[in-house]
């Protein structure tokens, strides 16, 4: 066989292999919008913003596994999460690699970086594309590790990072588990603790006008666990309010639900209780599908009424709830 026909041959075997790669992106991209899976490389940029890192250190030349490759320095939107290829402007230099690969020709090593127990290409994207595809487990990497003391996984996303670094960041300023040592405060959304460390302070003004005297810090934030916190807290798990939103903490639960009590008072309902907005909030807000079709069948059908002046029957809250 002549050079240029094992030219032509490689040529078409990696066209083909591209043309097959670029056809399972499609599906794998269908599949992850109709389940609402993430189907997103990680940014590299974004995670290394949103971390606490200690050093970098040069680990030298590994062996690593493909699987473990979870996100690229500056190609993360060209690659699914599996890196398969998105767009066909790839096709050159992807089957430029595989055809290196058919000819069995050696190919350099990747570069890394690395954080926690998974990798970001910051060289090498295509080869590792290329290499997933034709069905490789290692691959030869040069690693760079990034020390942090959040750890990174091959779960992880961008808002569950930021919520550990804002989470940190809670900890560190309020102390409040060196205060309150049973105390659990975790969050699920980004944002939540600086409002938490707001409703602190709101807390320490109050306070401080009650007792006429300042108030410390320390005071402040286990006054406000043991009067605020604590008690809506204990509404929520009495009235197990979380069986409504599985997916949500009590922390959750509490920034919602005392967001949505302001929000009754300030439309009129001003002697409402924790427990009676607790309960309105579940009852138009609850995750639970059966309790959403009955809310919505319950709005469809319902007449406005007017001059609705009983306290007792909050009016509908359009902008209080979960966003």
């Amino acid at each position: 066989m002549s050079d240029n026909t094992q030219h032509n041959d490689a040529n078409n075997l990696a066209n083909a292999d591209f043309e097959s790669a670029l056809r399972k992106s499609f599906w794998h991209s269908l599949l992850s919008w109709f389940s609402k899976n993430n189907n997103n490389l990680l940014n590299f940029d974004e995670i290394r913003r949103q971390i606490p890192w200690q050093g970098q250190y040069d680990r030298g030349m590994q062996e690593i596994r493909l699987d473990d490759i979870v996100g690229s320095v500056g190609r993360y939107q060209d690659f699914d999460r599996t890196f398969l290829p998105r767009y066909f402007r790839s096709r050159d230099r992807w089957t430029n690699i595989d055809k290196l690969h058919i000819k069995d020709i050696n190919i350099p090593p990747i570069e890394v970086y690395k954080i926690g127990s998974v990798y970001f290409v910051k060289d090498g994207n295509h080869r590792v594309s290329v290499a997933r595809e034709r069905g490789q487990v290692y691959i030869e990497a040069n690693v760079i590790e990034i020390e942090s003391s959040i750890p990174i996984d091959a779960n992880t996303n961008i808002d569950d990072l930021i919520s550990r670094k804002e989470q940190l960041g809670f900890l560190d300023q309020t102390r409040i588990y060196d205060l309150r040592p049973e105390a659990t405060i975790i969050l699920t959304l980004p944002g939540g603790y600086d409002k938490l460390i707001e409703h602190m302070h709101v807390h320490s003004w109050f306070l401080g006008e009650q007792l006429k005297h300042e108030i410390s810090w320390m005071e402040a934030v286990a006054d406000w666990y043991d009067k605020v916190y604590l008690p809506l807290v204990e509404i929520i798990r009495v009235n197990e309010i979380l069986k409504d939103f599985p997916e949500r903490s009590e922390a959750d639960m509490y920034l919602w639900i005392i967001e949505h009590l302001w929000y009754l008072r300030e439309k009129g309902l001003e002697d409402i209780t924790l427990e009676a907005a607790a309960t309105h909030f579940v009852n138009k807000y609850s995750e639970k599908p059966l309790n959403r079709i009955s809310h919505f069948f319950g709005s469809l059908f319902s007449l406005p009424e007017k001059d609705n002046k009983d306290k007792d029957s909050p009016p509908p809250v359009e902008d209080a709830g979960p966003h």
